[in-house]
């Protein structure tokens, strides 16, 4: 069976939503510059060899809709390549690799780009984007989330018939951090922690290796994230109110903001990266994904990681490093706790409440950072995983080969 590896990835800066750095760029034009810049980091591949272009978005429509896969292939320079939107929520792009890694070991095809974008800032703009439509069959559990919401309800406990299906990602967040019993002062201690590591990380140079610059339509060039903040305190991060629940402690402090950014990978099969002279960064090892509760699908990530680490044949202890989402730290806390990660080997380099989560593009931007973190601390295993909009969890276990 072919194996498939990852010789090449890259992103795009990470911007704030609407008043950021990246709010004048439209979703297909950042993604394409990002995919043309990572099979640019595959010289010795001649672009027609491109099964597929694969692409994650959140919310495939509006200004990111009309398939944007293709019209990032065409884009990008890629008119020979087909492509393909794909939808897993926040794991979109983590599913797009997922999907080349599949194609390559059923001998499908060799290159494969993969990715995700999402660009916030670009909701609504268009006049065809159309409001989602709940099916009235789930307006029982909707009621019962706005009584929650209103604090109105008593802690979140496993309920009778249909769950809430379309239940606002900071109502499972609260959810969570109620079952789990975690304290405010944990939420804004992680929080904390998040942006202290991603500072360091601009800091040293370490995000420079893994993004591509971004030029602006009036030409100004974008070559940072503009998240982390290294103002932040603990006493800030206390003076913020609540904002999804009455008595609540999920605040805009220690969940991931609104964001815009686009992320890529190459997948090849190991035989011919071997065939053109090309050292892979890591081998797809394994992945997974998984169902729960919807209401508490922020720990989504347990049985996800569990899945990939069991088919990798690994244990937690045996990764190097471990990236969990930071949709809130409300749920990445009880994750890590569940799986045993030990503090040191748990996004090291920060995460979304720092940096931001641009959803199509988060999956395939933490592959990106972990390859880049594995290959500078010379670690073998990484584990990447995910919280599902939804009710679900994704897991993907891959190993550094440079």
């Amino acid at each position: 069976m072919p194996e498939p590896v990852i010789v090449a990835a890259t992103r795009s800066p990470i911007g704030r939503a609407r008043k950021g750095s990246l709010a004048s760029v439209r979703p297909d034009d950042l993604a394409a510059a990002v995919v043309r810049a990572v099979v640019e980091r595959v010289p010795a591949l001649d672009p027609a060899e491109v099964a597929d272009v694969v692409i994650g978005c959140g919310r495939p429509e509006g200004a990111h809709g009309n398939n944007i896969a293709r019209v990032v292939a065409v884009l990008a320079g890629l008119e020979h390549s087909p492509g393909v939107t794909v939808n897993r929520y926040c794991s979109s792009s983590l599913q797009t690799i997922r999907m080349a890694e599949h194609a390559i070991r059923a001998g499908d095809g060799d290159v494969y780009v993969a990715g995700g974008v999402e660009c916030v800032s670009w909701y609504g703009v268009a006049s065809f984007d159309a409001p989602d439509e709940p099916n009235p069959r789930f307006d029982t559990a909707r009621a019962r989330t706005a009584r929650r919401s209103g604090g109105g309800e008593p802690a979140w406990r496993e309920p009778e018939g249909l769950p809430d299906m379309y239940i606002g990602m900071g109502q499972t967040a609260e959810n969570v951090r109620e079952l789990e019993g975690i304290t405010r002062e944990e939420l804004d201690g992680f929080s904390l922690r998040s942006h202290r590591r991603a500072v360091a990380a601009q800091r040293n140079g370490f995000f420079d290796r893994e993004i591509t610059p971004i030029e602006l339509p009036d030409g100004t060039v974008v070559r940072t994230d503009d998240g982390p903040r290294a103002d932040t305190t603990l006493e800030r991060l206390a003076d913020l109110a609540p904002v999804f629940r009455v008595g609540g402690a999920v605040t805009a402090g220690n969940s991931c903001a609104l964001n815009d950014g686009a992320a890529a990978v190459v997948v090849m099969s190991e035989r011919r990266a071997s065939e053109l002279g090309i050292t892979p960064l890591a081998r797809i090892v394994s992945s997974a994904v998984s169902a729960l509760h919807p209401e508490i699908m922020g720990l989504g990530p347990v049985e996800a990681s569990r899945s990939a680490l069991k088919k990798a044949g690994l244990s937690i202890d045996e990764i190097d490093l471990v990236e969990i989402n930071e949709a809130f730290a409300a749920q990445v806390i009880p994750s890590a706790r569940r799986l045993g990660v030990a503090d040191e080997r748990l996004n090291a380099y920060g995460g979304a409440i720092a940096l931001g989560h641009p959803f199509g593009m988060t999956g395939a931007r933490i592959m990106t950072t972990m390859i880049n973190g594995l290959s500078g601390s010379g670690g073998r295993y990484g584990l990447e995983t995910m919280c599902v909009g939804g009710g679900q969890g994704m897991a993907m276990v891959v190993e550094r080969l440079s």
